[in-house]
Protein backbone atom coordinates (compact mmCIF):
# COMPACT_ATOMS: atom_id res chain seq x y z
CA UNK A 1 0.00 0.00 0.00
CA UNK A 2 1.32 3.63 -1.08
CA UNK A 3 1.14 6.70 1.36
CA UNK A 4 -1.45 7.94 -0.97
CA UNK A 5 -3.33 5.51 -0.91
CA UNK A 6 -3.36 5.07 3.14
CA UNK A 7 -4.20 8.59 3.36
CA UNK A 8 -7.52 8.24 1.57
CA UNK A 9 -8.18 5.05 3.18
CA UNK A 10 -7.32 6.54 6.49
CA UNK A 11 -5.39 3.06 7.28
CA UNK A 12 -1.95 3.30 8.84
CA UNK A 13 0.77 1.44 6.49
CA UNK A 14 3.21 -0.82 7.95
CA UNK A 15 6.06 0.52 5.60
CA UNK A 16 6.47 2.58 2.52
CA UNK A 17 7.63 1.47 -1.39
CA UNK A 18 10.61 2.17 -0.32
CA UNK A 19 10.79 -0.30 2.52
CA UNK A 20 11.02 2.30 5.49
CA UNK A 21 8.97 2.27 8.40
CA UNK A 22 5.93 4.78 8.26
CA UNK A 23 6.18 8.16 10.21
CA UNK A 24 2.75 7.91 12.22
CA UNK A 25 2.89 11.59 13.24
CA UNK A 26 3.20 10.41 17.20
CA UNK A 27 5.79 12.06 18.73
CA UNK A 28 8.28 9.39 20.10
CA UNK A 29 8.33 9.16 24.38
CA UNK A 30 10.89 8.97 26.52
CA UNK A 31 10.72 6.10 28.95
CA UNK A 32 10.50 7.18 32.67
CA UNK A 33 14.01 5.06 33.44
CA UNK A 34 15.49 7.32 30.46
CA UNK A 35 14.17 10.39 31.72
CA UNK A 36 15.31 9.62 35.58
CA UNK A 37 19.06 8.75 33.80
CA UNK A 38 19.18 12.09 31.94
CA UNK A 39 18.29 14.36 35.42
CA UNK A 40 21.22 12.12 37.33
CA UNK A 41 23.59 13.18 34.52
CA UNK A 42 22.70 16.21 35.12
CA UNK A 43 22.90 16.91 38.45
CA UNK A 44 26.23 14.85 38.38
CA UNK A 45 27.49 17.61 35.65
CA UNK A 46 26.15 20.16 37.35
CA UNK A 47 28.42 19.49 40.59
CA UNK A 48 31.52 18.40 38.75
CA UNK A 49 31.18 21.97 36.92
CA UNK A 50 30.30 24.22 40.33
CA UNK A 51 33.77 21.88 41.57
CA UNK A 52 35.48 22.85 38.80
CA UNK A 53 34.83 26.42 38.51
CA UNK A 54 34.34 27.59 41.93
CA UNK A 55 38.16 28.18 42.62
CA UNK A 56 38.30 30.11 39.56
CA UNK A 57 35.56 32.41 40.65
CA UNK A 58 36.92 32.89 43.84
CA UNK A 59 40.19 33.75 42.45
CA UNK A 60 38.63 36.81 40.19
CA UNK A 61 36.48 37.87 43.06
CA UNK A 62 39.50 38.04 45.13
CA UNK A 63 41.82 39.81 42.20
CA UNK A 64 39.52 42.96 42.15
CA UNK A 65 39.81 43.65 46.22
CA UNK A 66 42.24 46.11 47.90
CA UNK A 67 43.52 44.32 50.81
CA UNK A 68 41.25 46.10 53.02
CA UNK A 69 38.13 44.26 51.42
CA UNK A 70 40.13 40.79 51.30
CA UNK A 71 39.92 40.78 54.95
CA UNK A 72 36.62 42.45 55.22
CA UNK A 73 34.26 41.32 52.86
CA UNK A 74 32.90 37.54 51.75
CA UNK A 75 35.34 35.75 49.61
CA UNK A 76 32.12 34.72 47.35
CA UNK A 77 31.75 38.17 45.87
CA UNK A 78 33.02 41.59 45.02
CA UNK A 79 34.06 44.59 46.94
CA UNK A 80 33.05 47.88 46.61
CA UNK A 81 36.42 48.95 44.64
CA UNK A 82 37.02 47.30 41.46
CA UNK A 83 40.83 47.12 41.95
CA UNK A 84 42.20 44.32 39.75
CA UNK A 85 43.91 46.72 37.57
CA UNK A 86 45.85 47.96 40.22
CA UNK A 87 46.58 44.49 41.84
CA UNK A 88 48.30 43.57 38.20
CA UNK A 89 50.20 46.24 37.90
CA UNK A 90 51.77 45.88 41.57
CA UNK A 91 52.32 42.29 40.65
CA UNK A 92 54.43 43.04 37.41
CA UNK A 93 56.08 45.64 39.59
CA UNK A 94 57.06 43.75 42.94
CA UNK A 95 60.56 42.88 43.11
CA UNK A 96 61.60 44.76 40.23
CA UNK A 97 59.32 43.01 37.94
CA UNK A 98 60.23 39.59 38.73
CA UNK A 99 56.94 37.98 38.25
CA UNK A 100 57.37 38.43 34.15
CA UNK A 101 60.91 37.07 34.98
CA UNK A 102 58.84 33.78 36.22
CA UNK A 103 56.54 33.62 33.53
CA UNK A 104 59.57 33.90 30.66
CA UNK A 105 60.74 30.97 32.47
CA UNK A 106 57.73 29.42 32.51
CA UNK A 107 56.96 29.29 29.02
CA UNK A 108 60.68 28.15 27.93
CA UNK A 109 60.13 25.12 29.86
CA UNK A 110 56.82 24.82 28.22
CA UNK A 111 57.91 25.78 24.57
CA UNK A 112 61.37 23.29 24.80
CA UNK A 113 59.97 21.09 27.10
CA UNK A 114 56.84 20.10 26.43
CA UNK A 115 57.11 20.67 22.84
CA UNK A 116 60.29 18.49 22.88
CA UNK A 117 58.43 15.65 24.57
CA UNK A 118 55.42 15.56 22.19
CA UNK A 119 57.95 15.42 19.19
CA UNK A 120 59.89 12.93 20.68
CA UNK A 121 56.88 11.18 21.74
CA UNK A 122 55.23 10.83 18.08
CA UNK A 123 58.21 10.09 16.76
CA UNK A 124 58.95 7.02 19.15
CA UNK A 125 55.48 5.90 19.44
CA UNK A 126 55.60 6.13 15.40
CA UNK A 127 58.79 4.11 15.11
CA UNK A 128 57.48 1.26 17.60
CA UNK A 129 54.07 0.81 15.64
CA UNK A 130 55.38 0.91 11.66
CA UNK A 131 58.96 -0.74 12.31
CA UNK A 132 60.23 -3.98 13.25
CA UNK A 133 63.04 -4.86 15.28
CA UNK A 134 64.40 -6.90 17.77
CA UNK A 135 63.75 -6.17 21.23
CA UNK A 136 60.29 -3.99 20.46
CA UNK A 137 58.45 -6.35 23.01
CA UNK A 138 61.08 -5.62 25.79
CA UNK A 139 60.66 -1.49 25.12
CA UNK A 140 57.15 -2.24 25.16
CA UNK A 141 57.33 -3.51 28.58
CA UNK A 142 59.57 -0.67 29.85
CA UNK A 143 57.03 1.95 28.77
CA UNK A 144 54.29 -0.40 30.65
CA UNK A 145 55.96 0.04 33.63
CA UNK A 146 57.22 3.56 33.22
CA UNK A 147 53.23 4.09 32.91
CA UNK A 148 52.92 2.67 36.45
CA UNK A 149 55.60 4.78 37.71
CA UNK A 150 54.57 7.71 39.57
CA UNK A 151 56.68 10.99 38.57
CA UNK A 152 57.44 11.72 42.14
CA UNK A 153 59.46 8.82 42.88
CA UNK A 154 62.03 9.50 40.46
CA UNK A 155 62.67 12.99 41.01
CA UNK A 156 65.42 12.55 44.12
CA UNK A 157 67.02 10.28 41.94
CA UNK A 158 66.77 12.31 39.03
CA UNK A 159 68.21 15.44 41.54
CA UNK A 160 71.13 12.88 42.63
CA UNK A 161 72.29 12.62 38.84
CA UNK A 162 71.75 16.13 37.84
CA UNK A 163 73.97 16.81 40.63
CA UNK A 164 76.83 14.68 39.54
CA UNK A 165 76.35 16.26 36.01
CA UNK A 166 76.69 19.75 37.70
CA UNK A 167 73.39 20.44 35.70
CA UNK A 168 71.49 21.35 39.22
CA UNK A 169 70.02 25.10 39.38
CA UNK A 170 69.94 25.57 35.71
CA UNK A 171 67.41 25.59 32.83
CA UNK A 172 68.04 21.96 31.76
CA UNK A 173 67.52 20.21 35.24
CA UNK A 174 64.52 20.89 34.52
CA UNK A 175 63.86 20.88 30.42
CA UNK A 176 65.56 17.48 29.87
CA UNK A 177 63.21 15.07 32.57
CA UNK A 178 60.16 17.05 30.51
CA UNK A 179 60.89 15.73 27.09
CA UNK A 180 60.20 12.10 28.28
CA UNK A 181 56.61 11.09 28.74
CA UNK A 182 55.87 7.57 28.70
CA UNK A 183 51.86 8.30 28.60
CA UNK A 184 52.77 10.10 25.34
CA UNK A 185 54.74 7.36 23.60
CA UNK A 186 51.96 4.65 24.29
CA UNK A 187 49.57 6.96 22.99
CA UNK A 188 50.80 8.02 19.88
CA UNK A 189 52.21 4.35 19.66
CA UNK A 190 48.42 2.48 20.45
CA UNK A 191 46.98 5.81 17.60
CA UNK A 192 49.33 4.86 15.03
CA UNK A 193 49.30 1.06 14.58
CA UNK A 194 45.20 1.86 13.71
CA UNK A 195 45.48 4.95 12.27
CA UNK A 196 48.21 4.74 9.33
CA UNK A 197 47.65 1.45 7.14
CA UNK A 198 50.40 -0.17 6.45
CA UNK A 199 49.67 -0.01 2.58
CA UNK A 200 49.76 3.62 2.55
CA UNK A 201 53.02 3.55 3.44
CA UNK A 202 54.02 1.18 1.08
CA UNK A 203 52.41 3.21 -1.60
CA UNK A 204 54.75 6.25 -0.90
CA UNK A 205 57.76 4.23 -0.87
CA UNK A 206 56.98 2.83 -4.03
CA UNK A 207 56.82 5.86 -5.52
CA UNK A 208 60.53 6.76 -4.01
CA UNK A 209 59.89 9.08 -0.86
CA UNK A 210 61.91 8.03 1.81
CA UNK A 211 61.35 7.16 5.16
CA UNK A 212 61.43 11.03 6.21
CA UNK A 213 59.22 12.58 3.78
CA UNK A 214 57.08 9.78 4.78
CA UNK A 215 56.39 10.87 8.22
CA UNK A 216 56.15 14.34 7.68
CA UNK A 217 54.48 14.72 4.65
CA UNK A 218 51.82 11.81 5.15
CA UNK A 219 52.40 10.26 8.51
CA UNK A 220 52.01 13.28 10.99
CA UNK A 221 48.80 14.56 9.41
CA UNK A 222 47.05 11.15 10.29
CA UNK A 223 49.08 11.48 13.53
CA UNK A 224 47.18 14.99 14.03
CA UNK A 225 44.36 14.12 16.82
CA UNK A 226 47.10 12.13 19.17
CA UNK A 227 49.82 15.16 18.16
CA UNK A 228 47.59 17.25 19.87
CA UNK A 229 46.52 15.01 22.56
CA UNK A 230 49.83 14.81 24.04
CA UNK A 231 50.88 18.17 23.42
CA UNK A 232 47.57 19.17 25.31
CA UNK A 233 48.89 16.94 27.91
CA UNK A 234 52.35 17.93 28.06
CA UNK A 235 51.70 21.85 28.46
CA UNK A 236 49.80 21.25 30.89
CA UNK A 237 52.44 19.11 33.14
CA UNK A 238 55.04 21.39 32.42
CA UNK A 239 53.05 24.47 33.32
CA UNK A 240 51.65 23.01 36.73
CA UNK A 241 55.01 21.07 37.12
CA UNK A 242 55.98 22.04 40.57
CA UNK A 243 57.93 19.50 42.49
CA UNK A 244 61.01 18.89 39.86
CA UNK A 245 61.44 22.27 40.12
CA UNK A 246 61.60 22.80 43.57
CA UNK A 247 64.40 20.78 44.42
CA UNK A 248 66.18 21.16 41.13
CA UNK A 249 66.54 24.84 41.15
CA UNK A 250 67.94 27.47 44.04
CA UNK A 251 67.92 30.64 41.95
CA UNK A 252 65.12 32.24 42.23
CA UNK A 253 65.86 33.98 38.85
CA UNK A 254 65.14 30.59 37.45
CA UNK A 255 61.85 29.88 39.35
CA UNK A 256 58.54 28.99 37.49
CA UNK A 257 55.43 30.23 38.34
CA UNK A 258 54.41 27.62 40.43
CA UNK A 259 57.49 27.70 42.88
CA UNK A 260 57.51 31.71 42.60
CA UNK A 261 54.15 32.07 43.69
CA UNK A 262 54.27 29.37 46.67
CA UNK A 263 57.59 31.32 48.04
CA UNK A 264 55.56 34.61 47.97
CA UNK A 265 52.39 32.55 49.79
CA UNK A 266 55.29 31.23 51.68
CA UNK A 267 56.61 34.84 52.52
CA UNK A 268 53.00 36.65 52.80
CA UNK A 269 51.56 33.95 55.68
CA UNK A 270 54.37 35.97 57.76
CA UNK A 271 53.13 38.44 60.06
CA UNK A 272 54.31 42.53 58.31
CA UNK A 273 55.96 40.71 55.38
CA UNK A 274 54.93 41.11 51.83
CA UNK A 275 54.60 40.15 49.29
CA UNK A 276 50.80 41.38 50.78
CA UNK A 277 48.14 38.85 49.57
CA UNK A 278 46.35 40.46 46.96
CA UNK A 279 49.82 39.87 44.72
CA UNK A 280 49.65 36.33 45.35
CA UNK A 281 46.00 35.93 44.34
CA UNK A 282 46.35 37.97 41.63
CA UNK A 283 49.20 36.52 40.37
CA UNK A 284 48.02 32.92 40.85
CA UNK A 285 44.43 34.16 38.26
CA UNK A 286 47.46 35.17 35.48
CA UNK A 287 49.00 32.04 35.87
CA UNK A 288 45.97 30.18 35.33
CA UNK A 289 44.53 32.29 32.22
CA UNK A 290 47.19 31.59 29.59
CA UNK A 291 47.06 27.90 30.17
CA UNK A 292 43.30 27.61 30.09
CA UNK A 293 43.30 29.93 26.65
CA UNK A 294 46.24 27.31 25.26
CA UNK A 295 43.95 24.22 26.17
CA UNK A 296 41.01 25.71 24.60
CA UNK A 297 42.94 26.82 21.67
CA UNK A 298 45.09 23.63 20.67
CA UNK A 299 41.41 21.85 22.24
CA UNK A 300 39.72 23.01 18.79
CA UNK A 301 42.61 21.70 16.71
CA UNK A 302 42.25 18.01 18.25
CA UNK A 303 38.16 18.28 17.46
CA UNK A 304 38.64 18.72 14.04
CA UNK A 305 41.70 16.09 13.53
CA UNK A 306 39.23 13.59 15.62
CA UNK A 307 36.51 14.83 12.61
CA UNK A 308 39.28 14.66 9.29
CA UNK A 309 39.96 11.40 10.66
CA UNK A 310 36.72 10.00 10.58
CA UNK A 311 36.11 11.25 7.63
CA UNK A 312 38.95 9.69 6.03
Amino acid sequence: MSATEAIVTGRRPSRLASGRIAHTGKPRRRSPRNKRTSITLMIVMSIMLLYSLGPLFWLVVNSTKSRQELYDTSGLWFGEHFSLFSNIADVFAYDDGVFLRWFGNTVLYVVVGAGGATLLATLAGYGLAKYRFPGRRAVFAIILGALAIPGSVLAVPQFLLFSKLGLTNTPWSVIIPSLVTAFGLYLVWVYAAEAIPDELIEAARLDGAGEVRIFFAISLRQLAPAFITVLMFAVVATWNNYFLPLIMLSDPQWYPLTVGLNQWASASNSIGTQPIPQLVITGSLLTVLPISAAFLYLQRYWQSGLATGAVK
